[in-house]
């Protein structure tokens, strides 16, 4: 197939160094972002700047100046930019209430409108191309509020509604938003999980303040019986970059641990929300 140029966020650990390792392996060009490149991210990206077909750049999704000047950047060099990748974030666990206004806007600044300033800068290009891929990396925690996981939940159901409405909104200008909804997969990202930082109020909630390490300890037992694979998700990306456009799927589960209640909430909710745009007139976006 035809190589693309691709911008993938986050690709420090987890599910975006396994991403740009396979793109770049199928000859994409691919641009590696993260931040902290030249402190402790320093090692991961001297690597992935040595490795074929990947330019490593830093990029901090929360500087919407920093976002605006690196897009332009690649953009300026390759004539071009294809595929966005948004795959930067972190993940918060704990009870809800300790989580201060400043913890939430954090969450919210880095996995949500990190995305958005993502996409904001790649859109002109793109609509000049009438051509591009966005794929958003949510979660099936995006579709159902699990309990002590609750503001990251938020940020990933925020991430649903952005990416469900631009999915019909750029597809007549050839550009299709996607997303991928991995379940639980042992990667980094639980190793560096968020806490609320108002942590006195967990005297309040008696033994209910132990759920939290309790699933924590629950989750680390699945991952040892069932053994989920994290290449699944950068397999999904590689399956929506190599579908034909227009005929891509706006959601994709990639879950190895919790089975089909996410797949079959989104055939529901599909269903229902192609009847909703058809009797408020939308129905030509649907082709």
């Amino acid at each position: 197939m035809e190589k693309k140029v691709i911008l993938v966020t986050g690709t420090n650990s987890g599910f975006g160094y396994l991403t740009t390792q396979l793109l770049a392996g199928k000859g994409h060009t691919v641009y590696a972002a993260m931040r902290n490149a030249s402190s402790k991210n320093k090692e991961r990206f001297e690597e992935l700047n040595a490795t074929e077909n990947v330019s490593a750049i830093e990029i901090d999704v929360t500087n919407s100046e920093n976002v605006a000047s690196a897009i332009k950047a690649i953009i300026e060099k390759e004539g071009r930019l294809d595929v966005v990748v948004n795959n930067a974030g972190y993940f918060g666990g704990g009870l809800a209430e300790a989580y201060t206004d400043k913890d939430v806007a954090d969450m919210f600044d880095v996995n949500l409108l990190g995305v958005w300033r993502t996409i904001k800068n790649a859109l002109p290009q793109m609509r000049a191309q009438n051509d591009g891929l966005i794929i958003n990396i949510s979660s099936v925690l995006g579709r159902f509020s699990a309990p002590f996981m609750t503001v990251y939940n938020s940020t990933k159901f925020a991430v649903e509604g952005l990416s469900e409405g631009l999915h019909y909104e750029l597809r007549p200008l050839g550009i299709d938003v996607a997303l991928i909804e991995p379940g639980a997969f042992p990667t980094e990202i639980f190793h560096k999980t968020a806490m609320g930082s108002d942590q006195n109020v967990s005297a309040g909630y008696g033994e209910i303040a132990n759920i939290p390490e309790q699933v924590s300890a629950g989750m680390g037992q699945m991952f040892e019986s069932l053994q989920p694979n994290p290449q699944m998700v950068p397999e999904a990306i590689l399956g929506l970059i190599e579908t034909p456009k227009g005929s891509r799927p706006l959601r994709t589960v990639v879950d190895g641990m919790t089975g089909k209640f996410a797949e079959n909430t989104n055939k529901n909710s599909k269903e229902d929300y192609q009847q909703f745009l058809t009797a408020f007139g939308m129905e030509a976006l649907l082709n």
